[in-house]
């Protein structure tokens, strides 16, 4: 089969056992350098995607995808729910209420959110009836005053399903202050555990006990609460859905209240692979050294070339060919055992804590217990061109070295 020169000697270059073993040495590192860069940048970016999915999940699955907001509060949200279940993207809509305010127990005070839910409805928009660890989402009743607390908010003050706690919130008044604190006495029905920043700061009551709370009338609550498809399309979604409704609706969505988190996350994503891609570099790199050596090793080669009538186009083909050659066969390992490593990570690390006898994510302290690992094809795609792009270009600087080699030279020398 016909090969052109560069081609031939180029891969037989490669092949080939070397005088000099050192060359051969330096070279294989290269390659290894550079497999292990690219399957260290696979698997670290793959469980990012897995702790971003995560947090993903377990976050925007407790907070609102989106919301239809009342100017005033809403008399009759079932019309508005039905109009907004006509748009495709969204999947649920139910009655929802949202308040700010301290809970307070034996001195002690943190501020929370209060979340007043539909408990036979919450589960279309919510995961929290999944992640009750204490008594039950439906124990909060209409008139009950009943609250379901995070994990983190029950340690810290020391609850337990059927404790009583009061809850503050600022109310408007004819005082000279302007605004004077409301009490309530809430009956803990219930704690949840997502395993986020959320179990300290959220709590849940019934939509109907919130109504009272805020002096409306039983059936008025603030908002409706939307699932969408697609998240990111909320802002568009939410915001369509109250135009169609008129000035006395307005839009809100999860890019206002967890926006900023996905944003550092998506952040810390990109920074994290650049470091690694320095890696990668550095590696790829390596390979200026090893074909610099070869092309010391091969001057005589190099100019016995050039005087049967190689131009020096090819003598530089040659060794950009050897190079490039070692740096695809670094890459392609490098991937497919970052693909591998990626696709069993989890049990990897199950592995080793079965024969350690350690939990290496304890559930106590992280909010996982297990290393998610999330393969995204864009990212292999994206590592292993950076790998091959790098390699092809540490080679341009020694094969034009090697082709600026003067032959009379090379052999008086040799």
């Amino acid at each position: 089969m016909f090969r052109p020169l560069s081609i031939f000697i180029g891969t037989r270059y490669t092949r080939a056992k070397r005088r000099n073993r050192f060359v051969s040495f330096i070279s294989m590192t290269s390659m290894i350098g550079l497999a292990l860069g690219v399957l260290a940048m696979i698997v670290v970016l793959s469980v990012m995607n897995g702790f971003q999915r995560e947090m993903s999940s377990r976050i925007l699955g407790m907070v609102p995808h989106a919301t239809i907001v009342g100017v005033k509060p809403i008399d009759a949200w079932q019309p508005v729910a039905a109009a907004a279940m006509k748009n495709p993207e969204v999947t649920a809509a139910v009655p929802f209420t949202e308040m700010e305010g301290m809970l307070s127990y034996k001195g002690s005070m943190q501020p929370i959110q209060i979340s007043g839910v539909d408990p036979a409805q919450e589960g279309k928009v919510s995961i929290v009836a999944q992640h009750i660890v204490q008594g039950r989402l439906d124990a909060l009743k209409p008139g009950e005053f009943g609250v379901v607390i995070g994990e983190i908010t029950a340690r810290r003050f020391r609850l337990n399903v059927g404790d009583k706690i009061t809850l503050i919130v600022p109310e408007v008044s004819t005082a000279p202050g302007g605004i004077t604190p409301r009490m309530q006495r809430l009956n803990v029905v219930g704690v949840f555990k997502v395993g986020a920043e959320l179990d300290g700061s959220m709590g849940l009551i019934h939509v109907a006990d919130a109504a009272t709370m805020q002096h409306w009338q039983p059936n008025q609550v603030q908002s409706v609460r939307l699932a969408v498809k697609d998240l990111y399309a909320a802002p568009k979604v939410s915001s369509d859905i109250a135009a169609g409704l008129g000035a006395e609706f307005k839009a809100d969505d999860w890019t206002h209240t967890q926006g900023s988190l996905f944003s550092a996350m998506k952040m810390e994503k990109t920074m994290i692979g650049l470091l690694l891609l320095m890696i990668v570099a550095v590696a790829a790199f390596n390979i200026i050294a090893t074909l610099i050596m070869v092309v010391n090793d091969k001057g005589a080669d190099i100019a016995i070339l050039r005087t049967i009538g190689a131009t020096p186009r090819q003598i530089m083909a040659i060794f950009m060919v050897q190079g490039t050659v070692i740096g695809i066969v670094g890459t392609i390992i490098g991937g497919v055992l970052g693909v591998i490593a990626a696709l069993n990570v989890s049990e990897m690390v199950g592995w080793v804590e079965r024969v350690s006898g350690q939990h290496i994510f304890s559930s106590d302290v992280y909010f996982v217990s297990n290393l998610p690992s999330e393969l995204q094809g864009g990212d292999v795609l994206l590592i292993c061109s950076a790998g091959f792009i790098l390699s092809f270009l540490a080679t341009v600087y020694p094969a034009w070295r090697a082709a600026k080699i003067e032959p009379a030279h090379a052999l008086r020398y040799s």
